[in-house]
């Protein structure tokens, strides 16, 4: 059974960091794409980035040049390097993992989903 679980979400204020995990259980993902995804309250989910199969990244226009995210294969985790945070990233952030080594910014492209992680920035 693939479990997929967040962490290293919590409370920083305007212009902090902030580095999110996602660790994979119950499969290999090395030639998958993962990906993050949050939610803010009363919004639709927002695509913010993925890493595809292949080692490439691809970013979502409202933290591009400020979020990275990156993988270890060999741990089987995802992470979300999240700098120069504004009060309007504040969400709950999701990692999901798709059967697919490419994927674009939909989330019904992906087949696994972790309960979330809240980042709340203050300004």
């Amino acid at each position: 059974q693939v479990q997929l679980v967040e962490s290293g979400g919590g409370l920083v204020q305007a212009g902090g960091s902030l580095t999110l995990s996602c660790a994979a259980s119950g499969g290999t993902f090395v030639s998958n794409a993962m990906a993050w995804f949050r939610q803010a309250p009363g919004s639709e989910r927002e695509f913010v980035a993925a890493a595809w199969g292949d080692g490439q990244t691809y970013l979502g226009s409202s933290v591009k040049g400020r979020f990275t995210i990156s993988r270890d294969n060999a741990k089987n985790t995802v992470y979300l390097q999240m700098n120069s945070l504004k009060p309007e990233d504040t969400a709950v952030y999701y990692c999901a993992a798709a059967l697919a080594t490419y994927t674009g910014a939909y989330s019904g492209a992906y087949d696994y989903w972790g309960r979330g992680t809240q980042v709340t920035v203050s300004s």
